[in-house]
């Protein structure tokens, strides 16, 4: 991918720190039970720690069996699986010692559970104060996919101290910051937190290596996570779960009987060059990858003993790990392509496109409509509770509460409805959000704010995917994703100023802070903190803006997201 960027961008800090810190705190917390131990760990918290602790240092500290506990959500699971086995070795006269570690912290409600059990004095309880988890050399997640519904559609903000000292940590460890941007009522809250932790004085003696601070609130933009990923990092999201920086391949990509887990980050030579491709560059990158690795192999001919002794020992090695992961990622973009095919890809690019843009909203409601009574996919529209079954009725009122539905009035108009509709947008895996989808959680002003941000390109004009000339080529040209464009303006104008409409359509709580007054070069490295997730193909564009402004941005996420884990979040369907 070609880019035009105009400055050299600055080093980034090193995160493997981070790791290092939780894996030490762990094995602090292991420690202070000696002797041979069990762990039980909650499912959701398997992959996680498998990044911080594997099982050999496991070992190492005792722990002798692990096992995995399937109940959720994360408190109830340790409280309701090891009061059992405290109340069972109580009744057979067995006691032992047990240990109840909380992760990322504990809450009042968990010790409340153990008393009204009656186990509170035969356990200690204990944090694991892990916050921050390095997923690649520029994203960094909390791993806490609960955050979004809790925080957006319950108002419980038992997760804003969580993100604070998420943020206090980074502070103290890669700071201190220049200046804080942000908006949005979370993120506002997280800011306060965060300030309220940090001491007066705190770290202004040591050089920063990350300057200005971005906190942008998920519901600040729905849109984006909602539109079909095409860069390759979001499709293999899409398409395969990446989960903790790790994705799981099955025998369709392998071409074995066995399923293979890889990590997917720039480690992957192969992987960091094609992640924030549009797909349709991809192919033909590998094939080019194929065909490079040939003429590499190739030089073996004619070789005497002592050069194919160096090749042996410097290239060769190399060479088929090139090979192995260039296989994987042929397999993967196959099977993405076969999935995409059978799923009318390109008709569902074009309705979502059509959709933001307002245009052929009549076909856009009859192709929605149509997949519907197909029963396309799950979860979606009014409908949808004739197609997919009454138990949805309160998932609609979870989309209706969080802004996503908005009802038709009577009385209304099919014109007035397509002019409606044309602010909204609809989603891939998830289905589609038909009658009115709104764009934002506000009354969507979508339509408002793309024209005064100018996220929509202009038609008509040729957009050459190969060399892209802004971050609209995530999205196949048609369309800037709303919360990288908010970040690339106020770093522009240095604050609001001049954008007091756009946060108005926002509904506000915008701010922008002078922290210290450090003028150096960690100014060029933003760290942009997504309170309820953030997608692959956000940190696509800002990976591209990074380039083309001699930027580094960091993406610090609560989790990642995408359209279906988005709207898993607001599922209610235990009727």
């Amino acid at each position: 991918m070609a880019h035009t960027g105009r400055r050299d961008a600055p080093e980034l800090p090193d995160f493997s720190l981070l790791k290092r810190l939780a894996r030490d705190q762990l094995i602090y917390l292991l420690e202070q039970l000696p002797g041979k131990k069990d762990l039980f760990i909650d499912a959701d918290l398997m992959s996680l720690l498998d990044r911080i602790a594997n099982v050999t240092t496991l070992k190492q500290h005792e722990v002798d069996k692990l096992y995995k506990v399937e109940l959720k959500p994360i408190c109830m699971a340790f409280s309701t699986n090891l009061l059992y086995i405290v109340n069972s070795d109580k009744a057979s006269g067995r006691f032992r010692r047990y240990k109840i570690i909380f992760t990322p912290q504990k809450f009042y409600a968990c010790e409340t559970v153990l008393e009204e059990q009656g186990v509170y004095g035969d356990v200690t309880t204990d944090e694991w104060a892990f916050y921050l988890l390095p997923l690649d050399d520029d994203i960094i997640s909390l791993e806490l996919p609960e955050f979004f519904r809790d925080n957006f559609l319950e108002g419980d903000q038992r997760w804003v101290t969580t993100a604070g000292s998420a943020l206090r940590l980074v502070y103290s460890l890669y700071g201190p910051f220049s200046k804080v941007y942000g908006i949005g009522r979370c993120a506002k809250m997280v800011y306060e937190s965060w300030r309220d932790q940090v001491e007066d004085g705190e770290q202004k003696a040591r050089q920063p290596e990350i300057g200005n601070v971005f906190l942008i609130d998920r519901d600040v933009d729905f849109v984006t996570p909602l539109c079909s990923q095409v860069v390759y990092e979001g499709l293999v999201d899409d398409i395969f779960r990446i989960k903790c920086g790790s994705v799981e391949f099955g025998p369709e990509v392998t071409s074995s009987d066995k399923s293979l887990k890889v990590m997917v980050n720039s480690q992957d030579k192969v992987f960091n060059e094609i992640r924030n491709e549009h797909f349709s560059n991809v192919f033909g990158f590998l094939s080019q990858k194929a065909r490079n690795l040939q003429t590499a192999y190739d030089k073996r001919r004619g070789m005497d003993i002592q050069q194919m002794k160096t090749f042996v020992s410097e290239e060769l090695k190399g060479l088929k790990q090139e090979h192995r992961l260039l296989s994987l990622h042929i397999g993967a973009s196959e099977c993405i392509m076969k999935k995409k095919t059978k799923q009318d890809f390109q008709e569902l690019l074009k309705t979502e496109h059509s959709l933001l843009e307002g245009f052929e909203v009549r076909e856009c409601i009859s192709f929605i409509e149509e997949h519907i009574n197909r029963q396309v996919r799950q979860h979606k529209q009014s409908k949808t509770i004739v197609s997919y079954g009454i138990e949805h009725l309160l998932t609609f009122a979870n989309l209706k509460q969080i802004g996503l539905l908005v009802e038709q009035q009577p009385g209304e108009t099919l014109t007035v409805m397509e002019s409606k509709v044309g602010k909204l947008v609809n989603d891939k895996t998830a289905g589609k959000l038909t009658d009115a989808f709104s764009s934002l959680a506000k009354k969507s002003n979508f339509r408002a704010l793309s024209k005064r941000l100018v996220l929509i390109p202009k038609s008509g004009e040729e957009y050459d995917l190969r060399v892209p000339r802004d971050m609209a080529y995530i999205f196949s040209g048609a369309y800037i994703p709303l919360s990288c464009k908010l970040i690339e303006q106020v770093l522009e104008r240095d604050g609001w100023t001049g954008l007091e409409e756009v946060t108005r359509m926002l509904n506000g709580h915008e701010f922008a802070v002078t922290v210290s007054g450090h003028s150096t070069d960690p100014q060029r490295i933003i760290l942009v903190m997504f309170l309820g997730g953030c997608t692959y193909s956000e940190i696509s564009a800002l990976r591209f803006l990074g380039r083309e402004k001699g930027y580094k941005f960091i993406v610090l996420t609560t989790a990642i997201t995408n359209s279906a884990r988005l709207l898993e979040a607001l599922l209610d369907n235990h009727a």
